[in-house]
């Protein structure tokens, strides 16, 4: 005899898995972020993990409504597909009934908003691998499932946030590290993001066209005014690519030295701005065929 199924205890099941879900995506995004250039604006970390914490009773709620509406049923007609055709039927049916189950509100959505093919089939994809995963955990019976779950899915998002991170320490996983420009690359036009441009040449000299100019809008912390004129420039390597400069002497333009950040494709020069560790930067590109 097989122990009676709890359905109550296939919706919990499901809403944690829902929800170790979200923080396993959450962890693989962090490290994930750490191997990419940084943006302009640097993030507000507390704010981040503040505004995280705050949404997990939506989180939980949204997991909860999706193992009602879908993976509950799917586990029921499962077992009923069990009872007739065979106990090992209730796994291969259960994801097949949750993607017939996604079908009708995914694609009636799509359509009714003219949504691009590709996406709403990428969508129903994850969506259906999503809940799918959730109604397979919950399919076994046992009175000790909720417990493994949460033991064995915490254990999996540590041990991913852990392993990520040793990874980018030992350089297993490419984190993050500036271009090493040099002299060479410095020489040709950088522009910003309105259009002002620095232009460096061979020689060692520099022109700088409105560079700098920073709106109160753009910029509440920092509108600092814009500098145009000539002078002279000079690259320093530094000890490593973290420590590379590139120092700019216009009369009129108080600029300490400009940091290096992008790739070696697209590289950047920039300025920190805004309140002392805020993290704001104001950048400038290599302009497209500069040299």
């Amino acid at each position: 005899m097989h122990q009676k199924r709890s359905y109550a205890v296939v919706l919990v099941v499901s809403t944690l898995v829902g929800l170790l879900e979200v923080a396993l995506t959450v962890v693989v995004v962090v490290l994930y972020v750490q191997t990419q250039p940084p943006p302009d604006r640097g993030p507000d970390r507390v704010e981040i993990g503040a505004d995280l914490v705050g949404t997990v009773p939506l989180i939980g709620f949204i997991s909860f409504l999706l193992s009602l509406v879908f993976v509950l049923p799917a586990v029921a007609l499962a077992d009923l597909l069990g009872r007739w055709l065979g106990r090992h039927a209730a796994w291969w049916s259960a994801p097949l009934i949750v993607a017939a189950l996604l079908t009708p509100p995914v694609f009636g959505y799509a359509a009714y908003n003219d949504t691009q093919t590709r996406a709403t089939l990428l969508f129903w994809v994850s969506a259906t691998a999503s809940l799918s995963l959730g109604a397979l955990i919950a399919l076994p019976r046992g009175d000790r499932l909720l417990g493994r779950v949460a033991l064995w899915g915490t254990a999996v998002v540590a041990g991913t946030g852990l392993f990520g991170g040793l990874g980018l320490a030992v350089g297993l996983l490419p984190a993050y590290e500036p271009p090493r420009i040099g002299p060479e690359a410095v020489t040709g036009t950088w522009v910003d993001h309105t259009g002002n441009t620095l232009v460096f040449t061979a020689d060692g000299r520099v022109t700088a066209s409105g560079v700098g100019g920073r709106s109160s809008h753009d910029y509440p912390g920092n509108p600092s005014p814009s500098c145009s004129g000539s002078g002279t420039w000079v690259y320093e390597g530094g000890r490593d690519v973290w420590a590379q400069k590139v120092r700019v002497d216009i009369p009129g333009c108080g600029w300490p030295a400009w940091g290096v950040d992008g790739t070696a494709r697209e590289p950047r020069i920039h300025q920190h701005i805004g309140d002392p560790g805020s993290g704001e930067k104001y950048k400038l590109r290599k302009a497209s065929g500069g040299s």
